[in-house]
């Protein structure tokens, strides 16, 4: 069943479409870079770092999601294929069709959050980053450092720890709505 998603109603997805749904502002089923590029702004990053991310991840991840199409100069990303998008050296908390896995999340707190179980640092990030590396998979490396650093940035609380309850939320989808509520409110008081 359609619906204004352009690819099904919210239940059908799997976890891994809800955490690119956010990016999907005109909800038509795909994401453009100037909409990812939205996103980022209403998450409160700035439009240097906003437009990097847009960028790199739509250049990297467009053609992946498009199989067996030409590459298009847009670089759309079909929400219905971003299982395919999927890169080496992450934590593997999604599985090959976007499902979310929970031991393996529960496998990242359980080797690297060695300050508090229910919270990771900067450096636990950069451990779990450098443990998960495969050999030679640089391609990998990069992604699986880009999307940590990101979400680090973006899911980080005041005293600069990233808290289980936050990536579980990235993992669901819910992270970013959130967050956009958060910055959307902080904007609204000082003005």
């Amino acid at each position: 069943m359609a619906s204004s998603s352009g690819i099904g109603n919210n239940d059908e997805l799997t976890p891994l479409q809800k955490h690119v749904m956010f990016f999907d502002i005109n909800k038509d089923g795909i994401i453009y870079p100037w909409e990812t590029y939205q996103g980022f702004r209403k998450l409160g990053r700035s439009v240097f770092r906003s437009l990097l991310a847009a960028v790199l991840i739509h250049v990297v991840t467009s053609g992946k999601t498009r199989p067996g199409k030409w590459p298009s100069p847009l670089f759309p990303i079909e929400i219905k294929n971003i299982k395919f998008g999927k890169h080496g050296s992450d934590s593997d908390a999604y599985d090959s069709e976007g499902r979310f896995v929970p031991e393996k999340f529960e496998e990242i707190f359980k080797k690297y959050a060695h300050n508090n179980s229910e919270s990771l640092t900067s450096e636990e990030v950069n451990e779990l980053l450098k443990k998960n590396r495969e050999p030679k998979d640089y391609f990998g490396w990069l992604n699986a450092m880009t999307d940590w650093r990101i979400l680090f940035d973006v899911g980080k609380n005041k005293d600069g720890i990233l808290t289980k309850e936050a990536v579980r939320d990235v993992y669901d989808g819910t992270l970013f709505e959130q967050k956009a509520r958060e910055v959307a409110a902080k904007k609204s008081k000082e003005n």
